[in-house]
């Protein structure tokens, strides 16, 4: 029986009478309601060799290929539990737990559609399957089809009523219609079903962040790492709440989360210097990194100087577009574009865990602005470009549309109309790339000038923006990267903020910790900018008249 597989050895030695089957059949079952008990109380590693055990007897026993799949998603390696739940599933198609099992790995692995199709499958082979419906919601919410993440919760919810994880899906896809006081009603009942579901509480506790009531959020983040210590989501999320507070002191330990798994879930670089904590660097070599977006790589280059003056060599690392605008930055030895290769260096640090390495409060923010500038050549360029007449108004309202938040933070341009009636002030589009469009429906009497094709053209990001801000009286823009340019040029700077806006800028306050230039008008209603900007109109008139 040389070369035979041990399943066809098992069927020869049964055949001869060496092994008696039923006997054969019930030690199987035997090792595995072993293995089942060890999965079911954590014990993975034993289970795991009591279900390989099984497969060496039967290799095409499918109820342990699917676990083995299930524990490999347990472990964060979905791609061989795709492979397992999958051979199960080409075993027996008609089990639909299979397919239940089978979701949350390609959904880890970004598979959101063929998730989807995973939990169809199941539904349609038992459409009494609550779990199944509640974790198509899930996805469907990922996917951004919110209306069918609502049905399909609602009716995990009509099969089984008391179920806490469907009434926390159903939450996250009310969360994203912006229907907030009906998202925190859900995740309520979820912790009041299961009053040790974590992910219910931390969720609660991002909604009620969003509705601006940010002491019961941070209870509710709270709450969710007396259950999970660990929760690198729950942390980081306590830590938005916090900055929102102006309790900065207390955040930035909990924003570093960020690199465990929290929020935007970014991956450390992997270097294998350590991160600079504030130790001596006098003789030694340290990178700074960008990380996020633009405007986050402009509002904390103004660390940098504080770095150099701790007596090492600076290397900044930052987007390509924005070296050259950085160039005149004080303190940088060198700058090196993301992905292009890394001179030597003795340590690093990602630009925003600089506040926390500084220790830095609401009383100690280093905001002497200017500490960026505008190129003369491209400065007295526009200076001959743009009529000088009037009270010259630069203008921005749309931010980057992939952004998860662009929509709280975004306008129509159309909200500027009661700027443009103001005799004497001139709006001058300071927008490039996205909602440019919007400008060829402008209400009547409604004009706002464009500085042309070649605005900003170019790989260089903003170089001629900040020379045309050095030739404006002010600049009224939504919360994007131009914003951070003109407060780090030190121009005036007019903000409209949403509600509940980024945490940079806190909850209340009209003016900025982080750019004494910057005016902030806040929104007192969410989604409502009507308010925002007749309050900037009614200022704007006072300010042009007296200019006149």
């Amino acid at each position: 029986m040389v070369g035979l597989s041990p399943s066809h050895m098992r069927s020869q030695l049964i055949a001869l009478g060496m092994i008696d089957e039923k006997r054969a059949i019930a030690d199987l079952q035997d090792v595995f309601t072993d293995a089942l008990r060890h999965h079911q109380i954590g014990h993975l590693a034993d289970s795991e060799r009591l279900y390989r055990r099984i497969l060496v007897v039967d290799p095409r026993h499918a109820d342990t290929l699917q676990l083995l799949g299930v524990l490999a998603h347990q472990v964060g390696r979905n791609d061989i539990a795709v492979q397992m739940i999958g051979h199960a599933i080409g075993i027996n198609y008609g089990e639909a737990t299979y397919y239940t099992n089978l979701g949350p790995a390609l959904k880890c692995l970004g598979r959101l559609a063929d998730a989807v199709t995973s939990y169809s499958a199941a539904i349609r082979l038992k459409p009494d399957l609550a779990e199944a419906y509640s974790n198509l919601g899930g996805v469907l919410t990922d996917l951004g089809r919110i209306a069918e993440a609502v049905a399909a919760c609602r009716a995990a919810l009509r099969i089984k009523p008391d179920y806490a994880e469907a009434y926390s899906n159903l939450g996250l896809a009310l969360k994203e219609l912006g229907r907030l006081d009906q998202a925190v009603t859900a995740f309520g009942i979820a912790v009041g079903i299961n009053p040790d579901y974590a992910e219910a509480y931390s969720n609660l506790g991002i909604s009620l962040t969003d509705l601006g009531c940010l002491d019961a959020s941070i209870r509710a983040y709270r709450a969710a790492l007396r259950l999970k210590p660990d929760f690198a989501e729950a942390h980081y999320n306590e830590s938005l709440s916090l900055f929102l507070l102006g309790d900065l002191s207390a955040a930035w330990s909990k924003y570093e989360w960020r690199w465990r798994g929290g929020g935007r879930q970014q991956k450390p670089r992997g270097f294998s210097q350590p991160q600079w904590q504030g130790e001596d660097i006098v003789g030694r070599t340290i990178l700074l990194h960008a990380e996020q977006g633009l405007g986050d790589s402009i509002l904390f280059s103004r660390y940098v100087k504080l770095v150099a003056a701790r007596g090492g060599r600076v290397v900044l690392e930052a987007p390509r577009s924005l070296l050259r605008l950085l160039s005149g930055l004080a303190g940088a030895d060198s700058l090196v574009a993301v992905g292009d290769p890394l001179p030597d260096f003795d340590c690093h640090c990602p630009l925003i865990s600089l506040p926390g390495v500084f220790g830095t409060t609401l009383e100690n923010i280093p905001c002497t602005v200017p500490y960026l500038f505008a190129e003369s050549e491209a400065r007295q360029r526009w200076q001959r470009r743009i009529n000088p007449s009037g009270f010259r108004v630069g203008i921005a309202w749309q931010g980057n549309p992939t952004y998860k938040d662009d929509r709280k933070r975004s306008v129509p341009v159309c909200c500027f109309a009661p700027l443009a009636q103001i005799p004497g002030v001139r709006l001058i589009s300071l927008q490039k790339v996205h909602g440019l469009r919007q400008l060829e429906n402008l209400p009547d009497g409604v004009v706002i000038e464009t500085l042309g094709a070649d605005f900003d053209e170019g790989a260089d990001a903003f170089i001629d923006s900040a020379a045309v801000m050095m030739n404006l009286d002010l600049i009224i823009t939504v919360d994007t990267a131009t914003a951070h340019l003109a407060g780090a040029l030190g121009r005036p700077v007019w903000m409209a903020l949403a509600m509940v806006p980024h945490w940079i800028w806190m909850a209340e306050g009209a003016e900025s910790p982080w750019y004494p230039n910057i005016r902030l008008f806040r929104q007192t209603a969410s989604g409502e900018w009507g308010g925002v900007f007749a309050q900037m109109a009614a200022e704007l008139e006072a300010m042009a008249v007296d200019r006149t």
